[in-house]
């Protein structure tokens, strides 16, 4: 075996605030031949910062005997090497740090051999170095260079060149070996530098591993809280026939597994609809996580690593040590896909596969993930419509679409505005810190010509962003009545075009009058795109639609 170690180095120093040696970083090495004995004469140097355990497996059975160690042991790294690295990364849930030759490590390694032949052999793992055509003309050498993915590869390109006459051979562990046993002389490539490079490494990923479990067990409960379906059928509000038929479908809906799809128009509570049906299903608890994604806000690129998640180093920016996607965080509970007709026609090839196979693969991963999840989605278009015009896939639809929810919009149940508008009223002032008159139901249902008469576009959405307005005006005059002369000044959208009524009307009313463009709202709220949707009475969504559309 033949190594060098070219470069003074000492380890780095522990951060401030380093476990002590009961809680020092538990890191395990994997490797075979060669490489295990320069672990081996590497390690000393790191047993005073980390538990270092050397693992003399490879492949598969390394990663078997890692899968079998994890489910009662700790560990927070992993070191391999070459194609030993690439097949574990994908194959155990635990970082893996591989230790990488340096390209001055090849060029010694390829001078060693030059003294030995004036032809070399490099194996390369997966592709070759191009960089090295400059070196072997510098050096008058001739390079013949192969690359190798799996060990039948790598036999392979022995095999070849010692056809070819070439008597020496440049490599990684498992390419030496494979050269000596075809009778080759065979020059090592990793350095004992490169592989205390891959120990630094290591301290620093476990050290950032441990710092963020610290962060996400004091986040924990907050994260478990946020992915926990807060609202339930009570929260279906109204009296009208329409409403009572879609809580007995919640009810009806909330016994299956199946996936459901929910349409209606913005603002008309699909989400809502979704959590309720959580709620109420006997296999899925409360305490069971909901997460829900919207497919429309978030681009292509992103929404792909965000649903099935990312292996390290599956792009540029992915996460260190790979980030699980909302599939896995929702193991066991629901997926709620919202405008589900705005994902790309490449991802929705990738979730129906989700769906039949019932596992999720990451982004650059090659070890299939179970999941126990339900999906729920919704929409605000004719999905039906987009699949004749071929951007839904008709597979997708029916799968997506096992049963289907439509939502009445608010216009179509005008009798419940009154209620609607009196809950949202009085949770808009309890927010501001005001209390209601207690002759406020009279006042709203006094109102409740004027709000049935509205088109509410926004739905009940619109209706709770109206409610908030007239709240802070209430709250700024609390002897001022509820009147429908007093709405329409805040309000005057309600009068459909018409002036509004000449009775007294707080002057901070009649100044907000007159009705604003979108682009007028947005300069208003300095592009403030949260503000603008509030004081429109729409969502962010559907802003942003109207916004692609040409409108702002």
């Amino acid at each position: 075996m033949v190594y060098t170690g070219a470069m003074s180095h000492s380890p780095r120093p522990p951060a401030a605030g380093a476990p002590d040696d009961a809680g020092k970083p538990v890191i395990w090495t994997v490797s075979v031949s060669r490489l295990s004995e320069l672990f081996r004469h590497i390690t000393p140097a790191y047993d005073h910062l980390a538990r270092i355990e050397p693992l003399h497996l490879g492949f598969d059975e390394a990663a078997r005997h890692i899968r079998e160690r994890l489910a009662a042991e700790h560990c927070d790294v992993v070191i391999a090497a070459g194609s030993n690295a690439a097949y574990l990364k994908g194959r155990v849930a635990v970082p893996v740090v591989v230790a990488q030759a340096s390209g001055f490590d090849v060029m010694q390694a390829l001078a060693r051999a030059r003294r030995l032949s004036q032809r070399v052999g490099l194996i390369h793992y997966q592709k070759p170095m191009a960089e090295l055509a400059e070196f072997a003309a510098t050096f008058g050498l001739v390079i013949e260079q192969r690359t190798y993915v799996t060990e039948q590869d790598a036999r392979a390109a022995v095999a070849e060149l010692k056809a070819a006459g070439i008597e020496v051979v440049v490599g990684a562990g498992l390419i030496t070996d494979l050269a000596e046993e075809a009778g080759l002389q065979a020059v090592f490539v990793y350095s004992a530098e490169s592989i205390r490079r891959a120990f630094d490494d290591a301290l620093e990923m476990a050290r950032q591993t441990r710092l963020e479990a610290g962060r996400g067990r004091r986040a924990g409960a907050r994260d478990a809280d946020a992915r926990r379906a807060r609202r339930g059928l009570n929260d279906l509000r109204g009296e009208s026939a329409a409403m009572e038929r879609l809580r007995q479908a919640v009810m009806l809906y909330a016994r299956s597994p199946a996936t459901v799809l929910i349409q209606g128009e913005t603002g008309t509570g699909k989400e809502l609809v979704a959590q309720a049906i959580h709620r109420e299903s006997p296999k899925r608890a409360a305490s069971r996580p909901f997460v829900a994604v919207n497919c429309g806000a978030i681009a292509e690129s992103l929404l792909e690593s965000e649903l099935f998640g990312h292996e390290e180093g599956a792009f540029t920016g992915a996460r260190r040590g790979g980030h699980a996607g909302l599939f896995e965080a929702a193991d066991g509970g629901t997926l709620f896909l919202d405008e589900i007709g705005e994902m790309p026609l490449a991802l929705q090839t990738r979730l129906l596969r989700v769906l039949e196979e019932r596992e999720v693969m990451r982004v650059g991963g090659t070890r299939p993930v179970p999941i126990d999840v339900r999906v729920v989605s919704a929409t605000h278009c004719d999905l039906e419509a987009r699949v004749r015009e071929g951007r839904f896939r008709a597979d997708l639809f029916y799968r997506l679409a096992v049963l289907r929810l439509a939502l009445p919009p608010l216009r179509e149940r005008v009798e419940d505005i009154p209620e609607l508008a009196e809950w949202a009223l009085k949770n808009a002032l309890a927010a501001l810190g005001a209390r209601p008159h207690p002759n406020l139901a009279a006042e709203v249902r006094a109102c409740a010509p004027l709000l049935a008469g509205h088109r509410w576009p926004g739905n009940v959405r619109e209706l709770r962003n109206l409610m908030e307005r007239l709240a802070l005006f209430l709250a700024a005059e609390p002897l001022q009545a509820l009147t429908p002369a007093f709405v329409l000044g805040v309000a005057p959208e309600l009068a459909a075009g018409g002036p509004p009524p000449s009775a007294a009307v707080p002057a901070a009313a009649v100044a907000a009058a007159p009705p604003e463009s979108l682009a007028d709202v947005l300069a208003r709220f300095g592009g403030q795109r949260d503000a603008a949707a509030r004081h429109l009475g729409i969502s962010r969504t559907t802003l942003w639609r109207r916004m692609k559309a040409g409108e702002a």
